[in-house]
C-alpha cells in the first residue's frame, strides 16, 4: 500500500516525529510511506501551484494518510495549520474523502489531547475514515513496550485499510449562520483609569469581528490601542531550533518586529483582549503563528497577573476543544480569564450587552487585581512542565530551569517534611486495629476541617 505521511515538523527530516515513522517503515517494508514535509516547505507549497497540486495528487492516489506532527503550543505548528486552511480554501477536500487516516503525535504530553482532537475534527470535516491516534513522548522510541505498541498501532491501521473497516465519527459538522452584528446600545463610557488595555486581532475583514472590536473600543472613555497582527513584520513561524532555551533569545531577534511587539505591548499591558475568527475549528494560522512565536519565552509564563478576554466571531459553542485551548493557555500563563464574547446570539442588542458586561468586568477585575485560582488545566500543565524542566529537558531549556527556581515552581511533594512526618506517624498508628477503627470511624471527617475551622474562628470582622 501507498501511505502519504504529512509531516508537521518545521525541521523536516530532522524531526523526532519522523523517527517513529521511519521505524514503522523499516518494520513494514511491504508498504510505502511517502513523507511530505508540509510545515518545512509551507511557503513553497502555498506559492507554487504545481507543488501544492502534486501533494494533493499524492493524497488522492494513496491508500491512506497519516498526520504526523510534533506539538507546538497546545496543537499543531502554524505552518501545518496553514496547509489545512489551503485544503479548504482551494476546494480540494475531494482528495481526502474516505481516505483511511490516523494520527501520530510527539510531545512531552502537554495538551497533546487538544492537538489530537483538532486533527481528528479536521479529518471528520474532510469525511476521512479516522482510525486512531498514537501520542508519544519525544523519546518513547527507546522503550521496548512502546515500540511494540507502536507496531500494533501501525498494523491495526494497515488492517483497517485492507479490510475497509467502518469507522466512527467523533465530530459533527459545524452549523453556523450568524446575524449581521450592528451595534445598537450606547451605554455610559467606562473609565479605565491608568490601566493599559490592548486589543490584538489578526484581521478586520470579518464585519462582525470588526464591529465587535469597534464596539469594545468605544466602550471606554480613553483611547484603546488596537494591534493588527497583519501590520507587524513577522518573518516566519517558529523554527523549532530551541535557541531560545538558553536565555530567551530567539533566532529571529533583530530580524523582525514580533519580539519587540510582544515585549513592549503585551508584557506591559494590564488588560489584553484577543480577537479573531474561527477558521476550520481553530483561530487562524496567523493567530497560531503568534502563539508559536511567543515560545521565545519558552515554558516560562510571560503574561502573569493580567486580565485576558476573547472576542470571537464563530461557533465557539460548537468547538469546545478550541475553548479549552484558550482557557488552558490563559491559566498556564498565570493570567485571569475574564471570559469570551461571540456573535452567536439572535440579536445585536444581546451582543451589545455581552460586550458591555465584558468591558466592565475587565476593568473592575484589573482594578482590584483579582485572579481566580487555576483549575486542572493550569495546575496539571504547570506540574508537567515542572517535572520535565527539572528532569529531561533541563538542557537545552536552561532559562526555564533558572526561572522556575526563582518562581518556586519546584514544589515537589517530597520537600514537604511536615506532611511526610504526619503521614508516617498515622500510617504507623493505623497498623493497630483499635486505633485504625477510631481514626476512620470518628476522626477523619472532623480532622479534615480542623485547621480550616481554626482560621475561620480566628478571623475578626
Amino acid at each position: 500500500m501507498k501511505i502519504v505521511v504529512l509531516n508537521g515538523s518545521p525541521k523536516g527530516d530532522i524531526s523526532v516525529t519522523m523517527q517513529y515513522i521511519n521505524y514503522i517503515q523499516k518494520r513494514f517494508k511491504q508498504h510505502e510511506l511517502k513523507i511530505i514535509n508540509i510545515s518545512q516547505k509551507i511557503n513553497q507549497i502555498e506559492k507554487d501551484k504545481e507543488v501544492f497540486e502534486s501533494i494533493i495528487s499524492d493524497v488522492k492516489s494513496s491508500d491512506g494518510v497519516i498526520w504526523a506532527f510534533p506539538l507546538y503550543v497546545f496543537t499543531v505548528h502554524s505552518n501545518y495549520q496553514r496547509f489545512i486552511e489551503l485544503i479548504f480554501e482551494r476546494n480540494v477536500e475531494y482528495a481526502f474523502k474516505e481516505k483511511y487516516t490516523s494520527v501520530l503525535a510527539t510531545s512531552i504530553h502537554f495538551y497533546d489531547h487538544t492537538a489530537v482532537n483538532y486533527i481528528n475534527s479536521i479529518c471528520d470535516d474532510l469525511n476521512m475514515n479516522y482510525i486512531d491516534y498514537f501520542s508519544l513522548h519525544m523519546y518513547d522510541l527507546k522503550k521496548e513496550d512502546i515500540r511494540k505498541n507502536l507496531l500494533k498501532f501501525a498494523q491495526n491501521y494497515f488492517n483497517a485499510i485492507e479490510n475497509k473497516v467502518v469507522t466512527l465519527k467523533n465530530y459533527s459538522p459545524i452549523e453556523y449562520s450568524p446575524i449581521e452584528y450592528i451595534p445598537e446600545i450606547i451605554p455610559d463610557k467606562i473609565d479605565v483609569s491608568k490601566k493599559k488595555v490592548v486589543i490584538v486581532t489578526d484581521s478586520l475583514e470579518n464585519i462582525n469581528l470588526k464591529n465587535m472590536i469597534n464596539k469594545f473600543k468605544n466602550s471606554f472613555s480613553q483611547t484603546i490601542e488596537l494591534v493588527n497582527l497583519q501590520d507587524i513584520d513577522i518573518k516566519g513561524g517558529c523554527l523549532g531550533c530551541l535557541k531560545c532555551g538558553y536565555n530567551y533569545e530567539c533566532v529571529y531577534t533583530g530580524k523582525d518586529d514580533f519580539i519587540d511587539f510582544y515585549n513592549s505591548k503585551l508584557k506591559t499591558a494590564d488588560i489584553i483582549v484577543f480577537a479573531g475568527n474561527i477558521i476550520y475549528r481553530h483561530l487562524s494560522s496567523t493567530w497560531k503563528r503568534f502563539f508559536d512565536r511567543s515560545f521565545f519565552n519558552t515554558h516560562t509564563p510571560s503574561l502573569s497577573g493580567k486580565q485576558i478576554g476573547f472576542i470571537i466571531s464563530g461557533a465557539l459553542s460548537q468547538t469546545p476543544n478550541l475553548k479549552q485551548i484558550l482557557e488552558a493557555y490563559t491559566e498556564w500563563q498565570g493570567s485571569n480569564l475574564v471570559g469570551f464574547v461571540t456573535d452567536e446570539y439572535d440579536t445585536s442588542i444581546e451582543i451589545d450587552k455581552q460586550l458591555h458586561a465584558f468591558s466592565h468586568n475587565l476593568v473592575k477585575l484589573s482594578t482590584i487585581n483579582y485572579s481566580k485560582p487555576a483549575t486542572f488545566l493550569g495546575v496539571a500543565g504547570m506540574k508537567m512542565f515542572r517535572d520535565e524542566v527539572w528532569g529531561k529537558i533541563r538542557f537545552p531549556f536552561i532559562a526555564d530551569y533558572k526561572a522556575y527556581k526563582a518562581l518556586n515552581v519546584y514544589d515537589f511533594p517530597q520537600k514537604n517534611y511536615n506532611s511526610r512526618i504526619t503521614n508516617f506517624i498515622f500510617m504507623l498508628l493505623c497498623k493497630f486495629p483499635s486505633i485504625r477503627k477510631e481514626i476512620y470511624s470518628n476522626q477523619i471527617k472532623p480532622g479534615m476541617i480542623r485547621s480550616l475551622k481554626r482560621i475561620v474562628e480566628d478571623t475578626t470582622i
